[in-house]
């Protein structure tokens, strides 16, 4: 693979309360969400633009509310920009941005599909009480046997010394108490042990959901998996990649790896950015990094992608 740039799209906890009211002042817009409110179940105009940080944490409403934006501050680049990309990647519900990207599914298809994915972790997660928290620094095999040793899961290998425990309440609050030599544990503010077998009972509505869409093609643009790493070349595949994954740790470091063996010139990541591109400082060193916080950071997002070309 030539020198490229990768489109990264963000997963869970990274909205905070009106971050789309300045994406929404943009041509079309406010019409564009509007579709994608009716096709997720979701008001996503309130949801983005004037609920507090309790409302947009549920579940059922962040993810929606996150791909929407992703989609949208996506569909801001020029078609020839879009195609520029070497590569498209998103973390947990991220993927589903990426899939749209790809062109695996189209954007309606997108927002139907993470509607139902997030009613059905946020029934999973009413089940029992769990929830996540991330482990920072440390030595991964020590901070790996610590999270086993508090009856939890490695949910999410997010390379740059970050993993994410999840599990029970009880255990979270024992790897706290117990944190691994220099490493911090900071609770995440989400419903639930995503990524692990609490998720299990959402595995059958996501797998419906993915059964009914009518129209998959297979990627237009390279596509790595959260699973481990690889570029998936076909459509099906992926969408049964997004199944699995509901109920599996997700692999962003595989992911990076994988950047990095193709000698990746650049990473943009698309609203509602900040997260991936923190872990691309760590885990990627030295490589340039966009985020699209805002339609202000569209130029920059150009100009990286102008720099690549030449």
């Amino acid at each position: 693979m030539d020198r490229v740039i990768v489109a990264a799209f963000p997963g869970q906890g990274s909205q905070t309360p009106g971050f789309l009211t300045p994406w929404l002042e943009l041509d079309g817009a406010r019409e564009r969400l509007e579709r994608y409110s009716e096709a997720a179940g979701v008001d996503l105009v309130a949801a983005g633009t004037e609920w507090d940080a309790d409302a947009i944490r549920d579940t059922a409403v962040a993810q929606p509310l996150i791909v929407a934006a992703s989609l949208l501050s996506w569909q801001q680049l020029s078609d020839s920009e879009r195609g520029a990309f070497g590569g498209v990647a998103g973390h947990s519900v991220g993927e589903i941005s990426a899939l749209v990207a790809a062109g695996v599914i189209s954007d309606l298809d997108g927002m139907r599909l993470v509607g139902a994915r997030g009613r059905a972790m946020a029934e999973a997660a009413a089940l029992a009480e769990s929830g996540m928290s991330a482990v920072v620094g440390g030595v991964e095999d020590q901070v790996l046997a610590a999270i086993a040793d508090a009856g939890l899961s490695p949910a999410n290998h997010n390379g740059g010394g970050q993993i994410v425990a999840a599990g029970s309440l009880t255990g979270l609050a024992s790897l706290a108490e117990n944190a691994p030599r220099g490493a911090r544990v900071i609770p995440l503010q989400v419903a639930g042990a995503f990524h692990t077998s609490y998720m299990e009972s959402a595995r059958d509505a996501l797998r419906g959901a993915v059964d009914a869409i009518e129209t998959v093609a297979d990627p237009v643009l390279p596509l790595w998996t959260n699973s481990d790493g690889s570029q998936v070349p076909s459509g099906a595949r992926a969408l049964d990649l997004i199944v699995h994954q509901v109920q599996n740790p997700v692999r962003w470091d595989l992911c990076m790896a994988s950047f990095s063996e193709g000698s990746v010139a650049g990473l943009i990541e698309f609203a509602p950015a900040g997260a991936l591109v923190g872990l691309a400082k760590r885990g990627l060193r030295g490589t340039p990094a966009v985020a699209l916080k805002t339609p202000d950071d569209l130029a920059a997002a150009r100009d990286l992608l102008a720099e690549s070309a030449h």
